[in-house]
């Protein structure tokens, strides 16, 4: 979805003479290495990557983004999508932003109102005005109305005068720096600070963090939209491109290619006898028999089964983790990295396996560790190894072994991905037992 979001404004449906530029994403800080690499495999180069310490709702993430396009006195109107949506029509998404990039190069801030299709409690809505005269489609915003209860809903879907709030946003990076300054000086001068103190990590771009933190959290719509809400500049366009924020489990079953029973399958599923449920396997197989109305996801981390009506409460599943110190609460099984990404197979008391994967060209950081020791088996690719004054070519079936306190490092030095397992062993096998000497990513 990041991907398809990245994308999304690259392809047929946009008006001639605008220009696709490549995006600028921000991203929690500890997801930094999956979201390059994510954008690598489908050959985008972002403008930047902002990492926040920590999540501050939507309001301050545009206006860093904001303030990060704006470097240079450049002024761009900018397309606000979040990475969590669906849209099955992306031509008529590009016609539709066409007209919003038309109205917002005119000072004004455009938000997409889709057409409602049920009474939907979990979205927002925009109540609409009259058409506002700068186009067929465009209307003027009467005000933003919280998700509903369903008897309210279904009031607003009869109404004609309700559509569902996207969270899309078109707008000029000096229009949205000028409306936070009015309505939320304290967060756009907290986002200042973080940007000018900031620092360059590699590929990165990272917020101070004791400014950020210190940043208020709220939504574009608390902070900005509701107070320009009835006045000439704040329009909406209708969208019709089959939308959905996917959100959730329960709302990917509602968007996903159902069966004739109402399933949803995906992976190494055999189903017998279930009915509108969401089956998803990615990587055992799944069995599922006589199921109704719930959702089962196998992933290399966890199973998941809820009711399709319960699946907001894995929130508490996620604090009974913390709370038991669970390490699924803080780290999936397979870890990203600059240089690749390894999986952790197994573990006991005094041992762990990893299968690391390292790309062409890529290495790891000179480093070496007080408490295990290391064995690496190489199962494709060739590997050059760095052991103390050593240096030595693995190839296939080859392998070596690290000593505790030894200093190493492993590069690809060839054209495709180094596959090799590593076999740890010692009184202490945590990822903070590491030393670095040299690293080409700029870490410490």
């Amino acid at each position: 979805m990041l991907q398809a979001t990245a994308l999304r404004l690259n392809g047929p449906g946009l008006a001639r003479g605008l220009l696709w530029q490549p995006p600028i994403i921000v991203a929690n800080e500890q997801y930094r290495f999956i979201t390059a690499e994510q954008l690598r495999e489908v050959a985008v180069r972002p403008a930047a990557i902002v990492l926040e310490p920590v999540g501050r709702n939507t309001a301050p993430a545009l206006t860093v983004a904001a303030l990060v396009a704006r470097t240079g006195g450049e002024d761009p109107v900018l397309a606000v999508m979040p990475a969590d949506h669906m849209i099955r029509d992306e031509v008529v998404f590009r016609q539709v932003m066409s007209e919003a990039i038309r109205l917002a190069d005119r000072q004004h801030i455009v938000t997409f109102g889709v057409e409602p299709d049920g009474p939907e409690t979990g979205y927002g809505y925009i109540e609409i005005g009259e058409l506002a005269g700068e186009g067929e489609f465009a209307h003027r915003i009467t005000r933003f109305v919280e998700k509903p209860d369903r008897q309210t809903a279904q009031s607003y879907v009869e109404s004609k005068r309700y559509l569902w709030n996207s969270g899309i946003f078109v707008l000029r990076a000096s229009v949205w720096l000028t409306q936070i300054g009015i309505h939320r000086p304290d967060i756009l001068a907290a986002c200042q600070a973080a940007i000018a103190q900031g620092a360059r990590d590699a590929d990165f771009m990272r917020l101070h963090s004791p400014s950020f933190l210190a940043c208020p959290s709220d939504s574009i719509d608390y902070a900005v939209m509701e107070h320009v809400a009835g006045g000439e500049d704040a329009l909406v366009l209708p969208l019709s491109a089959g939308w959905s924020d996917v959100g959730s489990w329960k709302a990917l079953h509602a968007v996903g290619l159902q069966d004739a029973e109402g399933n949803v399958v995906t992976g190494d599923v055999i189903g017998i006898g279930n009915r509108d449920s969401l089956i998803r396997a990615e990587g055992r197989l799944v069995a599922a028999i006589g199921l109704s109305d719930l959702i089962v996801v196998e992933t290399p981390d966890a199973v998941l089964v809820a009711h399709r009506d319960r699946i907001q409460d894995v929130k508490q599943v996620v604090a009974e983790l913390k709370k038991l110190g669970r390490s699924e609460s803080e780290a999936h099984r397979k870890i990203y990295r600059p240089w690749g990404y390894y999986d952790s197979i197994d573990a006991g008391d005094r041992f762990q396996v990893k299968r690391i994967v390292v790309r062409p060209g890529a290495k790891l950081s000179l480093q070496m560790h007080h408490h295990r020791a290391e064995h690496w088996i190489v199962v494709r690719g060739t590997a050059r190894v760095t052991r103390g004054e050593e240096q030595c070519l693995l190839s296939e079936n080859q392998s070596t072994y690290i000593p505790i306190g030894t200093q190493h490092r492993l590069e690809n030095p060839g054209k495709v991905d180094l596959e090799m397992i590593e076999v740890q062993s010692g009184s202490y096998l945590g990822e903070d037992d590491i030393v670095r000497f040299e690293d080409s990513y700029g870490r410490t």
